[in-house]
């Protein structure tokens, strides 16, 4: 039986937001069409559209792999289950990646996934010189779409850490969002996690396997007094602050994010 926009607004078993987006999805609308057209009755085919997409919410799948998109710093990203869900928390890593970012400078985005902070980087700072890497060829192609998308210019390599980057110049600031969660830790079998990459997520270890790696490789990488700035697990800064203070690193300390948690953490190279 047809209903309209309004109706299903009020009878959904979701919450307002998603149900909202899913709406909107579903009929190829905007917001306010669905205040304008509130009384309209949807098709059989807009219906069946629609029911399909709350089922899959449902069942649990993330808004943003069943929209395919996922705002980031202000733009709009492409994602799907190749790449991690860009995260509000991760805007820290980009403020502080523009805070000592010098004019023309360049920046290194290691695992970039959906490109979320080098294309932010890269819009935000035209002037500045943007790679990002990823071993997902996958990953990589959607990453490459939302740098057009967003107009951004960045210099995309498939690489293993920084095994591609043997002759590649010095960076003034290194930034990464690696896999932290430890193997094993239950929140991988929770919520919107148990849709998301495996390997973008944990390091099939103890969390910080990635970070200590990017530690250790950094100096090769980074100008002199350079910059590395690493997001991490809500109980890890002590820790990551930890081995950077022992491979030498200055400056040494970690940031808060919005929920008043130590998200990032970084230091500089002498």
């Amino acid at each position: 039986m047809s209903q309209t926009m309004a109706a299903l607004q009020r009878q959904s078993a979701l919450d307002a937001l998603d149900n909202r987006v899913l709406l909107c999805h579903a009929l190829g609308v905007n917001r306010i069409a669905l205040i304008t057209q509130s009384e309209r009755v949807l098709s059989d085919a807009e219906m069946q559209r629609y029911s399909a997409l709350v089922q899959r919410r449902l069942d649990g799948e993330p808004i943003a792999y069943i929209v395919g998109q996922r705002e980031f710093f202000g733009l709009p990203f492409e994602v799907s289950n190749a790449v991690l869900i860009p995260r509000p928390d991760t805007e820290l890593l980009v403020e502080l990646t523009l805070d000592r970012l010098p004019r023309d400078g360049r920046v290194l985005d290691m695992g970039t996934g959906s490109g979320a902070i080098a294309v932010s980087l890269a819009h935000t700072r035209k002037d500045a010189d943007v790679t990002a890497l990823d071993v997902s060829a996958d990953a990589l192609a959607i990453a490459r779409r939302n740098a057009d998308r967003n107009g951004a210019r960045v210099t995309f390599l498939q690489s293993d850490w920084y095994a591609a980057l043997q002759d590649a110049p010095r960076f003034d600031v290194i930034a990464s969002n690696p896999p932290y969660i430890a193997s094993g830790d239950r929140h991988l079998s929770e919520g919107d996690l148990r849709f998301e990459p495996a390997g973008a997520l944990t390091d099939h270890a103890d969390g910080l396997s990635a970070l200590r790696t990017i530690i250790a490789g950094a100096p090769q990488h980074l100008q002199p007094q350079g910059w590395l700035l690493m997001e991490h697990g809500y109980d890890q800064a002590e820790a990551v602050r930890a081995l950077l203070s022992a491979a030498g690193y200055t400056e040494v300390q970690s940031w808060r994010d919005l929920a008043d948690i130590e998200r990032v953490s970084g230091g500089r190279i002498g």
